[in-house]
């Protein structure tokens, strides 16, 4: 690999999401090189992809060139590569692009989706963790109500427009809203011409309410809000499979539907070389307070990839972009100290609070020392994402649109750039049944 060669320790940071960004970005470059890999040019704000994948964002505005970012620190340099192998033994990282030293390593690839073990719903479900599969989402769900448009059979109507979407936590939930916004304020615009009183939109979750990490009263009524604006919330349910476009479920239920959409679980994603690593739940590498694996010296584990297991958080913590950043900001003060003959506090984290969007003017936040619903929460919810926002041309890009979205209730411009190709089914139309 093309690097300078330097005699200062060389820090390699595997991901340039929301932990490797803020560690990049208060690392004091006189004491290191740092090398950042990640295999996109562009770091990605993931709690907005909903919003792309139902056509209200461009992608380019929840997307930033990670050189962009960096090109005003000196000693940093970031590579488009794809890390296959690191060999801890021999402090080497191993890409597509050739291999790499390293004094230190920071793991900083964050998660994967969880399909825990279920191979129908993985070769069938549409996820939805980056850009790409934002896309395929998008180009899907308007996909389908073109072909829903053309085809004069009702049951193959109806199974183009169920969308199934599986997990009742933030993101699902976002985007159960989301969709419901389309059908009930945009497509009908678009689309006078079909009834889209035949689109159903099912939130499938297996626990007895949504949004389970936050107070029984900020689920109800964002339970309750969803209901009103035409959502089938399905609770105490598990999904058991999905096979040509039938949805099993745990009580016997099936729902027919040409797309299911995967939001019931993350996991921890990093490259191998790890495999004789303690694991912790959800496949996380277990670290100490200080981020740093207690299997090797000099190799941390930041973000969704690492659990800390000490007694503050014998649990660990949430995988969400609060903890990534306050972790890569940590690090940064760590390795700074470090340098300078300084010790560092064990990592605490700052809990500043839960919230989620279901829709215009609603919304649940739950912060340190306050609960808001309705418009309030809608408007501390975009304000947040707004400041989390990397860049300032996206700030004001997705500002704008944000603004425009709710005078006009005409979000983005809806193209089928990239048509979604699923493959064909080989079983019979089946009727729809309800759960």
């Amino acid at each position: 690999m093309n690097i300078p060669k330097t005699s200062l320790p060389r820090i390699v940071v595997i991901g340039a999401g929301f932990a490797g960004l803020q560690l990049a970005k208060n690392i004091n470059t006189k004491y290191y090189q740092v090398v950042i890999l990640d295999k996109n040019n562009y770091h990605t704000f993931q709690p907005l992809l909903y919003q792309v994948a139902s056509a209200g964002l461009e992608p380019d505005s929840i997307a930033y060139p990670i050189r962009k970012t960096l090109r005003n620190k000196e000693n940093i340099f970031f590579r488009w590569a794809e890390v296959d192998h690191v060999d801890l033994d021999k402090s080497e990282v191993s890409t597509n692009i050739g291999d790499l030293v390293y004094d230190k390593l920071v793991v900083a690839t964050g998660a994967s989706n969880n399909f825990f073990g279920n191979h129908s719903i993985e070769e069938n479900a549409l996820p939805m963790k980056s850009v790409v599969d934002a896309l395929n989402l998008r180009s899907k769900i308007l996909g389908n109500i073109e072909e829903a448009l053309n085809t004069t059979d009702l049951e193959k109507r109806n199974e183009l427009t169920n969308f199934v979407i599986v997990g009742g936590g933030p993101t699902g939930v976002e985007l159960a809203g989301a969709i419901a916004e389309l059908k009930n304020k945009i497509l009908p615009k678009d689309f006078p011409d079909l009834d889209l009183r035949q689109m159903r939109i099912n939130l499938i979750e297996a626990n007895s309410r949504i949004l389970p990490e936050m107070t029984e009263h900020s689920s109800q009524k964002a339970l309750e809000n969803l209901r009103e604006m035409g959502v089938e919330v399905w609770l105490n349910t598990l999904v058991e499979s999905y096979h040509d476009n039938v949805v099993s479920t745990d009580n016997g239920g099936t729902f027919i539907a040409d797309t299911m959409i995967w939001a019931a679980g993350v996991k921890g994603k990093f490259p191998e070389g790890f495999e004789h690593t303690e694991l912790g739940n959800n496949n996380r590498i277990i670290t100490d307070e200080y981020l740093e694996m207690k299997s090797a010296s000099n190799v941390y584990i930041l973000g969704d990839a690492g659990l800390i297991q000490s007694d503050n958080y014998k649990n660990g913590l949430p995988m969400l972009a609060g903890v990534a950043m306050q972790q890569g900001r940590y690090m940064a003060k760590l390795l700074n100290n470090e340098a300078r003959g300084q010790k560092t506090e064990p990592f605490v984290y700052n809990d500043k609070g839960t919230m989620a969007t279901i829709g215009r003017n609603r919304a649940v936040a739950e912060l340190k020392n306050f609960k808001f619903q309705g418009i309030l929460a809608w408007f501390i919810w975009m304000a947040v994402h707004l400041m989390l926002l990397v860049g300032f041309r996206n700030r004001v890009v997705v500002f704008i649109n944000w603004s425009w979205n709710y005078f006009r209730y005409n979000n983005g411009l809806r193209l089928i750039i990239r048509p979604f190709k699923k493959k064909e089914k080989t079983g019979p139309v089946h009727s729809l049944v309800e759960v």
